[in-house]
């Protein structure tokens, strides 16, 4: 299955039913398609300048058939940058801690079968001071609105004081990027979504 960009507008329509579309149609993607696509992501978004340019970037590593990031994180390493990762925090759903690693390898299988730092290493986010994070997420639009899983991770990570800096890089397939989203108020907006087919800057 090869998707092409969506040109129905979200405004309005419910987050769940959204989330329960977008999710189904992206389990749908051939092995192929997310290899082939996972690439063209990896490739354009190592080339935006504020990934050039940063010292320190937070990654995260794919579930459920997203966009291959493991390519990019591999990248980020081989460039000589200080790779970080999300792990679920214990006992404390919905938040994350974050810590770095040197190798893939050193991912170790965590909460929800997703791959994590050891939680040895791993601290508070306000910890770190990630020049650029990679954010996961089921859908985003034009206005850099994101829509999450629902469980308010990246909700909440985006929101504190080490994130205010930070240049935020949705990683998506093209059809998962859409005109509108429903979002609220606090939400924060990423500034850049990168799907196979083009890089998108959120206008400031």
């Amino acid at each position: 299955m090869q998707p092409n960009q969506s040109s129905d507008t979200a405004s309005g329509i419910d987050k769940t039913i959204l989330r329960r579309t977008m999710l189904a149609r992206r389990d749908a993607l051939s092995p192929d398609f997310v290899a082939a696509a996972s690439l063209a992501v990896a490739r354009q978004t190592m080339a935006l300048p504020q990934v050039a340019s940063a010292c320190e970037v937070l990654a995260y590593l794919p579930i459920r058939n997203e966009v291959d990031a493991t390519l990019v994180a591999g990248r980020l390493l081989d460039a000589g940058k200080r790779l970080l990762l999300p792990r679920c925090r214990k006992d404390a759903p919905g938040w994350l801690d974050l810590g770095p690693i040197t190798c893939l390898s050193e991912a170790v299988p965590g909460r929800f079968g997703i791959l994590e730092p050891p939680a040895d290493c791993c601290r508070g986010p306000e910890a770190f001071a990630p020049d650029v994070i990679l954010a996961p997420g089921v859908a985003f639009d034009l206005q850099g609105a994101r829509l999450g899983f629902g469980g308010g991770y990246y909700d909440r990570l985006l929101a504190l004081p080490m994130a205010a800096n930070a240049f935020v890089v949705g990683l998506a397939y093209a059809f998962q990027l859409l005109p509108r989203l429903p979002a609220d108020p606090w939400d924060r907006p990423v500034d850049a979504v990168v799907t196979e087919l083009q890089t998108h800057l959120v206008a400031p």
